[in-house]
C-alpha cells in the first residue's frame, strides 16, 4: 500500500483568528505540510470539506457560528467523509470542554501555544490514521480476532471501530454500556474486550470486575479506554479489576498496535 507523507497531506484549517491562521501555516510549512486550506468558520469549514474533501481537519474550538465539534458531528455524519481525521487545536484547559472532543474521537488534540515537537507528534498521530496496516501477529489472523467494543458515546465507538478496522480487525460487536456489553458477552465469544472507563448504568470498571469474576470470559484480555490521566484517583487502581492495559483517548493507531501485539501474541 502507498502512504501519503506530510508533503502530500492535504489539510483543512479551521481558525477564526487571522493572525492565528497565519502562524499555524507557518509551522504547518515548517514541518513539511505545503497544501492547505484554510477557513474562519464551522459553515464555511463544512461546505469546503464536501465540496472537496481533505485528508486531515485541522481546527480550533470555539467560532463565532458554533464550535469544532459541530464540525465533526456533520463530518461523520456523510459516510464518504466520515474517516477523515480531525485535529483540534486550542488554548482550552478545562477538562470538562476537552472531554466532548475525546469522546468524539478526534486524532489529536494540540494545546496553544505549541511547539514543533508537539506538532509533529500530532500531525504524525492523524497520518497513522490514514496510513493504516495490517496487524501482524505471530498466533493469530487477525481476521479472526473476535472483538467487543463498548462505549456510550456513538462518536467514539466509530472511531475506535475504524482504528481497529483499519489495522486488519473485522469482527468487531458493539455496545453502549457495560450492562448491554455482559448481554452480548452470554451469546457470543471473543478474544478482546475494549471498553470506555466512563459509562452509564454499569461502568468500565464494573463490566472488567464481572468479566474477570465469571469462569467463561475471565480468560479475555481488556484494553481500557480512557480520557482521564492514568495516574488519577479513578486509574491508579484499575488493574487490579483485570484490565490488561490502559489506553488514552484520542485513541492513538501506534499505541493500539502495541498494546494488541502485547495482548494478543503472547
Amino acid at each position: 500500500m502507498q502512504h501519503i507523507t506530510l508533503s502530500d497531506i492535504n489539510i483543512v484549517l479551521v481558525e477564526p483568528s487571522d493572525t492565528q491562521r497565519k502562524i499555524i501555516i507557518k509551522q504547518l510549512e515548517q514541518a513539511n505540510v505545503l497544501q492547505v486550506e484554510a477557513v474562519n468558520n464551522v459553515q464555511s469549514a463544512v461546505e469546503l470539506i464536501a465540496k472537496h474533501g481533505a485528508d486531515l481537519i485541522v481546527s480550533a474550538m470555539y467560532f463565532e457560528d458554533g464550535t469544532g465539534i459541530d464540525i465533526i458531528k456533520q463530518i461523520k455524519s456523510d459516510n464518504t467523509l466520515a474517516s477523515i481525521p480531525f485535529m483540534l487545536i486550542s488554548s482550552e484547559c478545562r477538562s470538562e470542554k476537552l472531554e466532548e472532543f475525546k469522546q468524539a474521537g478526534v486524532a489529536a488534540i494540540l494545546p496553544k501555544p505549541f511547539c514543533a515537537q508537539s506538532l509533529s507528534k500530532a500531525l504524525n498521530a492523524s497520518l497513522a490514521l490514514i496510513n493504516t496496516d495490517e496487524l501482524d501477529l505471530a498466533f493469530f489472523d487477525v481476521k479472526s480476532v473476535r472483538v467487543l467494543l463498548v462505549d456510550d458515546s456513538k462518536l467514539a465507538r466509530n472511531h475506535i471501530h475504524r482504528v481497529l478496522t483499519g489495522l486488519g480487525l473485522e469482527q468487531i460487536l458493539e455496545a453502549e454500556n457495560g450492562a448491554q456489553a455482559l448481554t452480548i458477552l452470554k451469546d457470543n465469544t471473543f478474544d478482546l474486550v475494549v471498553t470506555d472507563y466512563n459509562m452509564p448504568e454499569m461502568d468500565g470498571r464494573e463490566l472488567s470486575e464481572f468479566i474477570r469474576f465469571n469462569p467463561d470470559t475471565a480468560h479475555i484480555p481488556i484494553i481500557m479506554v480512557t480520557s482521564e490521566s492514568t495516574s488519577s484517583l479513578h486509574m491508579a487502581n484499575i488493574h487490579q479489576t483485570g484490565v490488561n492495559a490502559l489506553c488514552d483517548k484520542p485513541f492513538e493507531v501506534d499505541e493500539v498496535k502495541r498494546i494488541l501485539v502485547s495482548l494478543l501474541d503472547q
